[in-house]
């Protein structure tokens, strides 16, 4: 009997490997091009973030697999997105200016539109789109964020780790997401490529 739960755990274990490296394969391609069962793989690699990470971590750049796993979430999730008409659009804020004259409230940086950063732009556009937008200080804010109204999309700008972060979040909460990746990690003076931004709001307007 013994023998046998050994042989099956051992099954498992192998199948449960050569299933993660099969996704990891498919999220690496996603980078390129469109891959079939994206939402499939993208749940595989949530369910084996953490020992994946530790083996990035070790043998490479653990921001690779949270680049990986972003765009895989964006393959599976665009189509969704634009049957979703509660929109927002969460940002960080350390993509704002320096000396930026606004005010912090439990939801986030309140923009007044000076005109020192890009958020007086993605303010606009964000109205242009029918979404509301967020300057958060931390993924923390995001809780505060979900209780002003009954979002079902929330398109996110931030670093790769911070954007698989908060996907993982919203999943359990019903909100699809898609995520954009900034052109540099950091704490200031952060950038997103605000070609890209509208590009993304065009592509996933209704």
């Amino acid at each position: 009997m013994y023998r046998t739960i050994g042989i099956l755990v051992t099954i498992v274990f192998l199948l449960s490997i050569l299933l993660a490296f099969v996704a990891l394969t498919v999220s690496r391609i996603s980078l390129n091009r469109h891959v079939w069962l994206a939402g499939f793989f993208a749940g595989i690699l949530d369910f084996f973030y953490m020992p994946l990470k530790y083996f990035f971590y070790k043998f490479s750049d653990p921001r690779i697999l949270d680049k990986w796993m972003v765009s895989l979430k964006n393959i599976s999730n665009r189509n969704d997105f634009r049957k979703t008409q509660k929109r927002m659009i969460i940002t960080p804020h350390c993509m704002r200016s320096m000396d930026c004259p606004a005010s912090s409230t439990k939801t986030g940086i309140q923009c007044i539109s000076c005109g020192k950063c890009i958020f007086s732009k993605l303010k606009e556009d964000a109205d242009k789109y029918r979404y509301d937008l967020y300057i958060v200080t931390g993924s923390s804010f995001v809780k505060h964020v979900l209780k002003e109204k009954n979002y079902d999309a929330a398109l996110l700008i931030a670093c790769d780790y911070e954007l698989n972060k908060v996907m993982m979040g919203l999943k359990g909460k019903k909100i699809v997401t898609y995520g954009i990746p900034m052109l540099n990690d950091g704490c200031f003076n952060t950038e997103v490529e605000y070609e890209k931004v509208i590009e993304t709001l065009e592509m996933l307007s209704d």
